[in-house]
């Protein structure tokens, strides 16, 4: 296999990580490796931008733990530190997270400005029937049903369902499957998800923490990065049952180019994208409010799914875009008062409290307050907080209109609502709200079909790595699924004979068990 060469389409998590694993676990040399992105920086949805005079800007930030993400640790256990010699990624992790235990103390904030207690899940004998019903009904039983098929309306009102929905974005109409799923894969974490103990930060936002210095090592195995490069199209044909892939049509620079994909040589396809069409305001504008006709990343799956429905239904995912979107902002501060009067009103120092959701909020609006800096860049005079709302087509409880029509000077006033601050305290604050209409796409109601497994069966060269591939157990909207289908869908062209990281079984775990039955009868 060291002849061949491998072309990855898309330059997220997934591409990024299946390079590395071609290279350390596969032995491809990495000059046979090239990484194709539409935008002109890799990382997908693992973002961070911007500076201190502009403004920073995160789309978002996905939830690590070190007792799941078995497979990204063992990817990022091989590379390399930007910043601390001798230490790869998951060493400075560790070590930070023994510096910055996750402890929050205001989970959720009422009306009143007031803590709500949530020792206790706010279960009654019904809800816990329901829940237990839903935990334990197969994938084929729940099919294509929604939560609220399985939950009756008075759970969605639960200190458990407030915490659960926006530590991890779920909404009552989203799949039952994956609830079940992170119920199951999250059970750990259900036993201290009012304190979000086993949450994990890396030091800096993900892009700076993870993408960079996965790059950087991939730039040293001389893989090849094509940036603002959109592919259009696939050469294919039919031999003895199994597409094979023969060429890539792609425009870059206002030509169009072909690659040729010669016997032997692997094509993996990120197949859709959460942050597709993808919109950025400012403090004086709202978002644009971009539609399919502005996506980029869904053409070339449904081209392949009409032609062959083992390569999975892309219209599950993206026919829906008010069932999947909501809008997240990041807050870039030049006066430390915000910072001040968050950390005394919650108790918790910056970077230790995790979210804090402001559940009678008619947006359902949560912020976090990260460790500082927390861009690579930044200076030490500035702060930058992240936050994002589920509801983003309802009307504001102290701005009267939907948040996607506010700009960030309103979601500020909208949130400083929420605190009792006075406005001073964001007065010179730079606030970037973010749309995104496909965010929780991957949580849409599906059938076992509507997504291709990494290399479907009647696939000859061609490989799905993305949030929107089939594999067991795993759960989507997590940087560990990117990797695990990456790493699934590597070992198995390139034949590795090495044990792909199982998933850990807390949910089988007798202990585990009696903490979340416990837990769920306080």
């Amino acid at each position: 296999m060291t002849e061949s060469k491998a072309y990855l389409l898309g330059g997220g998590i997934g591409s990024l990580s299946a390079a590395a694993f071609m290279i350390r676990d596969g032995g491809l040399p990495g000059e046979n490796i090239f990484i194709l992105e539409t935008n002109p920086i890799v990382g997908g949805s693992l973002d961070g931008a911007g500076n201190p005079i502009d403004g920073y800007s995160l789309r978002g930030g996905r939830m690590l733990t070190t007792d799941n993400y078995e497979c990204t640790w063992d990817l990022f256990k091989s590379i390399p530190s930007l910043t601390l010699a001798g230490k790869t990624v998951f060493d400075e992790t560790i070590e930070f997270n023994e510096l910055h235990k996750s402890h929050s103390m205001a989970r959720l904030v009422d009306t009143r400005r007031a803590k709500v207690p949530v020792s206790s899940m706010g279960f009654s004998m019904p809800n816990r029937k329901e829940l237990l019903e839903l935990s334990l009904a197969s994938e084929a039983e729940l099919g294509a049903s929604c939560i609220t098929d399985w939950l009756s309306p008075e759970f969605f009102e639960t200190e458990f369902w407030y915490m659960w929905a926006t530590t991890f974005a779920f909404q009552p109409w989203h799949s039952a499957i994956e609830f079940k799923r992170y119920l199951h894969r999250f059970m750990l974490e259900f036993t201290r998800i009012e304190t979000l103990g086993g949450v994990k930060r890396t030091i800096y936002n993900q892009y700076d923490s993870l993408v960079r210095p996965l790059q950087s090592w991939l730039a040293k195995q001389n893989v090849h990065f094509y940036v603002d490069c959109k592919v259009t199209d696939l050469e294919r044909h039919i031999a003895t049952n199994k597409l094979v892939v023969t060429g890539i049509h792609y425009q870059q620079g206002g030509e169009s180019k072909t690659i040729a994909v010669k016997n032997g040589d692997l094509v993996f396809l990120q197949n859709g994208s959460m942050t597709d069409a993808s919109s950025l305001g400012s403090m004086t504008s709202a978002p644009k409010q971009l539609t399919k006709q502005d996506c980029t990343s869904w053409t070339l799956w449904e081209k392949l799914a009409a032609e062959n429905s083992d390569f999975g239904n892309p219209a599950a995912f993206n026919s829906s875009i008010a069932e999947s979107c909501w809008e997240s902002f990041t807050v870039t501060l030049k006066n430390p008062a915000f910072f001040d009067k968050m950390c005394k009103f919650s108790g918790n120092e910056a970077g230790t409290g995790g979210l804090v959701t402001f559940k009678d909020s008619n947006w359902l609006m949560s912020i976090v307050i990260a460790h500082q800096p927390h861009f690579i860049d930044q200076p030490t005079d500035v702060q930058v907080f992240w936050g994002y709302a589920l509801f983003p087509d309802r009307v504001g409880n102290f701005v009267p209109k939907p948040m996607a029509e506010c700009n960030g000077a309103e979601i500020l006033q909208e949130l400083c609502g929420h605190l009792r601050f006075d406005f001073d305290t964001v007065a010179s604050a730079n606030c970037i709200p973010c749309r995104m209409p496909y965010i929780t796409s991957m949580f849409m109601p599906r059938l076992h079909t509507d997504r291709p497994v990494p290399i479907p069966h009647h696939s000859k060269n061609l490989a799905f790595i993305s949030q929107f591939v089939e594999i067991p157990d795993d759960v989507v909207f997590t940087v560990e699924y990117s990797v695990r289908v990456a790493q699934m869908a590597v070992y198995q062209f390139l034949g590795i004979d090495r044990q792909i990281p199982p998933v850990t079984p807390h949910d089988k775990s007798l202990r585990v068990q009696f903490e979340a039955l416990v837990k769920a009868f306080k």
